[in-house]
């Protein structure tokens, strides 16, 4: 059975599936002194963003097959070192894709109500309601640069509070 390890945070319905295939560890907040030490016995690394996969920890890695990252990008996983050992190297661009949309949205709604500088002010023992009142989203314009797969879940949101959305991105066409 392969031996996976999991070097940070995932879904569990994501770990109940490996488990049923795989042999899983998951083992957070490794130094990297502690995965060069580990990693050699594991077929497969799954990873986020924070654990840096290295030439060096793919040099100690001499059963591994495959490094998965939870998320987009593989700017943590040097490449050029995975490709020379064999190794391939997955991603899942859609898995935070919702929370991102979610996130920014909601950042556009506590800027847009000013609930940082409210809470501060709360928080010093102060209460000036009508300081903070701030804008209503609905028919303010949103100007998105960049329309893939978050800044179409973006602009899905946006729609919903009655904003009018705009976008830019050379990759998709007018009528979209």
């Amino acid at each position: 059975m392969a031996r996976v390890l999991v070097t940070e945070p995932i879904a569990e319905d994501g770990l109940e599936v490996l488990r049923r295939e795989a042999d899983v560890d998951v083992r957070h907040g490794l130094s990297h002194e502690a995965l060069l030490s580990v990693i050699g016995d594991y077929d497969a690394l799954i990873v986020r963003s924070e654990t840096q996969v290295t030439a060096d920890v793919l040099a100690s890695a001499k059963a591994l097959q495959v490094v998965g990252r939870a998320g987009s990008g593989v700017d943590n996983i040097d490449m050029q070192a995975a490709t020379r050992r064999g190794v391939v190297v997955v991603n899942a661009p859609e898995g935070n894709t919702i929370a991102a949309a979610e996130h920014t949205i909601g950042l556009m709604l506590a800027l847009a109500r000013h609930i940082p500088a409210a809470e501060a002010s709360l928080r010093s023992g102060a209460w000036q309601r009508s300081k903070f009142i701030g804008v209503e989203l609905r028919g303010k314009t949103l100007g998105l640069v960049g329309l893939g797969r978050t800044g179409a879940e973006v602009a899905r949101r946006a729609r919903g509070l009655e904003m009018n959305v705009t976008a830019y991105d050379e990759w998709v066409g007018p009528e979209r």
